[in-house]
């Protein structure tokens, strides 16, 4: 399956880290979210974050390798990409953006985006028509065919 999803990821404190060709940032304490997309098996895109990265290729997999970082839930729907910066511009209207992060393929500012809390990132995500992606095969979720 194709599809965007909404990663919600969980920063315990304030840390820098050496995000690829980014350098160094500052990431404060809170919770984040995440757009991106896999055009092409997005099931095993979500389970890769979930088990955890073991190479780092993209921006993402930098910040979920931190001991301070935990992914905490995920949201997804068939979607082609221009779902992904759609999606990503919505967030930035509620979200404090993290200038640069997981984009370098458009011409936003960021997919990454900084919360007060994780509620607001869930209503967000649900109003725009995304599904809750559950990490453990569920007989209440089709995630599993994601």
């Amino acid at each position: 399956m194709r599809g965007v999803y909404v990663l919600l990821i969980y920063v315990s404190n304030d840390t820098y880290l050496n995000v690829g060709a980014l350098g160094h940032l500052l990431f404060r304490r809170g919770f984040y979210a995440y757009v991106g997309s896999a055009q092409n098996g997005l099931g095993k895109r979500l389970k890769r974050y979930f088990q955890g990265v073991k190479k780092k290729f993209w921006h993402i997999d930098y910040l979920i390798s931190s001991k301070a970082v935990s992914l905490v839930g995920a949201f997804y729907k068939d979607a082609g990409k221009d779902e992904e910066c759609k999606s990503a511009r919505e967030l930035g209207r509620v979200g404090f953006y993290v200038k640069g992060f997981g984009c370098s393929d458009c011409s936003c500012e960021s997919h990454l985006f900084l919360f007060e809390d994780a509620a607001t990132i869930e209503d967000l995500c649900l109003k725009m028509g995304f599904k809750r992606y559950f990490a453990k095969e569920s007989p209440h979720c089709d995630a599993s065919n994601a």
